[in-house]
């Protein structure tokens, strides 16, 4: 009998509280395998917005026709949720209190999840695997994949074109130099040129990044990955390209007034905010911002809100002369886990959802899809723009502090955000990660 072969319900809980799971009897009738029993599948994921949300309950429901007896209980979450408490403690917990299929993130995050046993192998599903291609890297485990991503993107620039035309800026910069220009540009024009979050500290912490993928060779990043040694001195160089080109501008460009009070995203007063209320012309931000500048939109609908028609994209430019890959990007996805002991069925699901046509139809929402041929349900011109720049990327890496783990983003991130609006140095940051790497 499969670990869930009697009736459940799964009970969100916020507020960083997990989630439990609570057994009940079990409907009359023939069950998956064939006992009679109703077996369930809880499902968590980070669609709490519509038309996602709606969504993915659709397609649980088109499963559960095509296998009587099964039952898919999905449950929606704010991704910090997921990631930072809910999934975490459901794990720690085990059992019934685990969720069996959920978002899982790559590099340092599934790494220590398969060491604690809590992840099943799906390198078994070789046609979903291959599907996904080199999208899955970031998910595979001593060449075992634990995770199947199913969307994947790279970060780059939000931009007003609006206000790019006002302040006669008629040409996207390719180079910081370039970019630099821009920004004064906008400035002239009267217009607080980019904005960030760094109250939320990750925001702000990856202009870092993106300065240290374009400053460290491939290979000094892929040894700190594999060491958790920031030694290298590209590290510290990174800290003063970004110091540099902060310091080219006068008063508190190139950022609005008190980046650090500043939240990321979901209220007006967020950096997502104040580009929708075109307060500011950019932020450097991954793909999801786009419903996330729609829904911030001064009267906006609040169902399933259009992006503004001024909201444009393009990738971070490049550092003249720096020793990163030129075209370098940063960026991952999201992707799916199942649960060590979930239901055999849950393979069966993930199948599903991970679907040309399911992925196809995840597309057309405004998304970016990992499975091949999936990517004709994009419509949306700016999302056809930034899975472009992705295939097009000669390296993609995945976000530091999920690639590092969240002991040394955490000290990573605080290290950045008081280099960049504190009092830190270069060496500062560098030297945070390595003290926080000893202590693992």
């Amino acid at each position: 009998m499969n670990r869930r072969s009697t009736k459940l319900v799964a009970l969100g809980a916020t507020a960083g509280l997990a989630a439990l799971a609570l057994a009940g009897c079990a409907p009359a009738g023939d069950g998956a395998d064939g006992s009679g029993d109703t077996t369930t599948i809880t499902w968590w994921h980070n669609g709490t917005g519509e038309p996602l949300n709606s969504f993915w309950e659709d397609v649980a429901g088109e499963f559960e026709a095509e296998h009587p007896g099964v039952n898919v209980e999905v449950e929606a979450f704010q991704s910090e949720d997921l990631q930072r408490t809910l999934i975490p403690n459901a794990l720690q917990a085990g059992g019934d209190a685990a969720p069996d299929l959920f978002m899982v993130w790559a590099e340092g995050e599934i790494k220590a999840q398969v060491e604690a046993g809590y992840l099943k192998d799906l390198s078994s599903l070789t046609d979903v695997v291959e599907s996904v291609g080199g999208a899955g890297t970031g998910w595979n485990v001593d060449g075992k994949q634990y995770g199947i991503p199913f969307r994947y993107g790279i970060e780059g620039i939000w931009y007003n074109a609006d206000l790019f035309e006002q302040a006669g800026i008629t040409e996207i910069p390719a180079t910081f130099s370039e970019y630099s220009d821009a920004i004064n540009k906008l400035a002239a024009s009267g217009v607080s040129p980019v904005g960030v979050g760094a109250g939320d500290g990750w925001p702000a912490a990856h202009w870092w990044y993106q300065f240290a993928i374009k400053t460290c060779s491939p290979e000094s990043l892929t040894k700190a990955a594999d060491t958790l040694e920031f030694d290298d001195p590209c590290f510290v160089e990174a800290g003063e390209n970004l110091k540099a080109w902060m310091d080219e501008f006068d008063g508190d460009l190139p950022f609005q007034s008190n980046p650090t009070s500043t939240p990321a995203q979901s209220v007006p007063n967020s950096s997502a905010g104040l580009l929708a209320s075109q307060t500011t012309a950019m932020e450097l931000m991954g793909t999801w911002h786009r419903g996330e500048v729609a829904k911030l939109v001064p009267g906006a609908p609040a169902d399933n809100p259009p992006a503004p028609e001024w909201l444009s994209w393009m990738p971070v430019p490049d550092i003249e002369g720096a020793s990163g890959a030129p075209g370098a990007a940063l960026g991952s996805g999201d992707a799916w886990g199942v649960y060590v002991d979930a239901p055999d069925e849950t393979l069966e699901l993930l199948e599903y959802v991970m679907s040309e046509d399911v992925q196809t139809r995840f597309a057309a929402l405004g998304e970016i899809p990992t499975v091949a041929g999936a990517e004709a349900g994009i419509t949306d011109p700016v999302l056809k723009q930034i899975a472009e720049g992705t295939v097009n990327a000669s390296l993609v890496v995945t976000w530091l502090d999920t690639q590092y783990g969240p002991v040394i983003g955490q000290a990573m991130n605080d290290a950045i955000v008081n280099l960049m609006f504190g009092d830190g140095t270069p060496e500062s940051v560098p030297e945070a990660m390595n003290a926080a790497a000893a202590t693992l």
